[in-house]
């Protein structure tokens, strides 16, 4: 196509085919400079990865002679391991994540939606493959994939107060990333990555955390209201309130904390009023130190 304004409409209308999810989570991982991505252990592949010494019960046809040649010692030429891996991503649907105490920054839905796009970006583009848990979409490659997370993604709606994820459709030693504001029974997260960690899956926990919800900055005469609707507190003096909220939400974050720790995954926190790049650079090294 030779002519430019004709390349250029034809340009915008692929873009425009795009859900917005994955044209905001295509940018977002753009920004996050990572470099080519690489699995970084031995294995079976095709990449030269790195010269080890030779141990013994390593077979004579495993040694490199070329390099061994130059030394006193003896090398194994060792290749990158390349097999895909599975990771499943649980994005918390409740209607507790549609929570934004600012106009100017995103609901910690929307925030929760646009990093497990991206980071499902950075691993399809790493040969990895991505599904949705709880959807009934299985780890695949491709652009297609995404096409159908990001469609998936953008119509969740659940009803529930608050949510929890599932066990159920963990490939044994896969991994797994949870995104939730994780303010409901903690019991249901506790027990689903009880069941993970037997099945040998490993992965991170980002809690989303709105930044009101941080600070409390709540005084005076205070309706407090769930999302759904389902749970409503009135009070006279909801500055008294805030020693013990902030008490109690540093100990659901500590006993996540805990959680994780004693599972082999990891957590961390993320606001919502932040900037997301730094979010998904800590989950995507998170899933890199989890393999």
């Amino acid at each position: 196509m030779s002519d430019p304004a004709a390349l250029r409409a034809c340009a915008e209308g692929i873009a425009e085919a795009l859900p917005p999810l994955l044209a905001d989570a295509e940018h977002l991982a753009q920004a996050v400079l990572l470099g080519e991505h690489g699995r970084r252990r031995a294995g079976m592949g095709d990449e030269f990865w790195q010269y080890r010494p030779a141990h013994a019960g390593d077979e004579a046809r495993m040694i490199d002679w070329r390099r061994s040649g130059r030394s006193d010692a003896h090398f194994v030429r060792e290749k990158e391991w390349q097999a895909a891996q599975s990771v499943l991503i649980w994005v918390d649907d409740s209607a507790s994540m549609g929570f934004a105490g600012d106009k100017t920054h995103p609901s910690k839905a929307e925030r929760a939606r646009v990093l497990a796009m991206a980071v499902a970006v950075l691993l399809n583009r790493g040969g990895e493959r991505v599904g949705l848990l709880g959807s009934g979409l299985p780890p695949r490659r491709g652009a297609l994939q995404l096409l159908r997370m990001a469609d998936i993604l953008s119509a969740a709606q659940g009803e529930a107060d608050y949510g929890a994820p599932e066990a159920r459709g963990m490939a044994p030693h896969s991994r797994a990333v949870f995104l939730s504001d994780f303010l409901g029974d903690l019991a249901p997260v506790e027990r689903t990555l009880t069941e993970a960690a037997d099945r040998g899956v490993t992965g991170a926990m980002l809690q989303i955390l709105d930044p009101a919800e941080e600070a409390f900055p709540y005084d005076g005469r205070t309706i407090f209201e769930s999302m759904g609707g389902s749970l409503r507190h009135e009070t006279l003096k909801a500055g008294e309130l805030k020693v013990r909220y902030l008490e109690r939400l540093a100990e659901r974050k500590a006993r996540l904390a805990e959680l994780a720790r004693v599972t082999g995954w990891y957590y961390s926190t993320h606001h919502s009023g932040e900037g997301a790049q730094g979010a998904l650079l800590w989950l995507y090294r998170a899933l890199e130190r989890v393999r």
